[in-house]
């Protein structure tokens, strides 16, 4: 085939012996599965194309993980004879990489602090009010530091998302009367 040779990349029968461990794990994930196969392929020798017509997957794919796998082939040597870390390197190398975007504003402990403070009777925190709106916890849950700001959207959404919802038929058979 014509085009750039692949990136040659080369596995240790101690690697090997990890790769077809995490293959044969019930729980193993099937992007996992693929990138293990994507590996042992690519060590064989195969190409990428053909690689990734047998795997069902793109070109640029393959490409993707033979570069990672040949970048961490360094730190991978080093632990070779050491299989629980040569099992972790192995994983983090095969894993996902972190997501683009911005990080949650919020923590799972301060939105476990609202919810809890939307469990309080609203008198205990000395508000006016009989039942708690998401802008009056908003700004209690400002005013007890717990964030330093908080929209009453997002106290709601908060709510909203920790209540289960109710069936939309009733759960229990209706009780026949006996007497008849």
């Amino acid at each position: 085939m014509s085009g750039p040779a692949p990136v040659a990349i080369s596995v240790s029968p101690h690697q090997r012996a990890v790769l077809e461990r995490l293959l044969r794990q019930h729980s193993c994930p099937q992007a996992l599965a693929r990138r293990v196969a994507i590996i042992v392929g690519a060590a064989a020798g195969e190409r990428n194309e053909p690689l990734a017509a047998r795997l069902g997957c793109t070109p640029n794919t393959i490409r993707r993980w033979r570069g990672r796998w040949a970048a961490a082939q360094p730190a991978l040597a080093t632990v070779d004879d050491d299989e629980a870390r040569l099992g972790t390197l192995i994983a983090e190398v095969l894993a996902d990489a972190p997501r683009p975007g911005v990080p949650p504003t919020f923590s799972a402990e301060q939105i476990v602090q609202i919810i809890n403070l939307a469990c309080t009777p609203p008198a205990d925190a000395e508000r006016p009010v009989d039942a708690w709106t998401p802008r009056e916890l908003a700004d209690e849950a400002a005013k007890r530091h717990i964030v330093t700001s908080i929209s009453a959207r997002s106290v709601g959404r908060f709510l909203k998302t920790g209540r289960s919802q109710a069936a939309p038929q009733p759960v229990l058979a209706q009780r026949q009367d006996q007497s008849r």
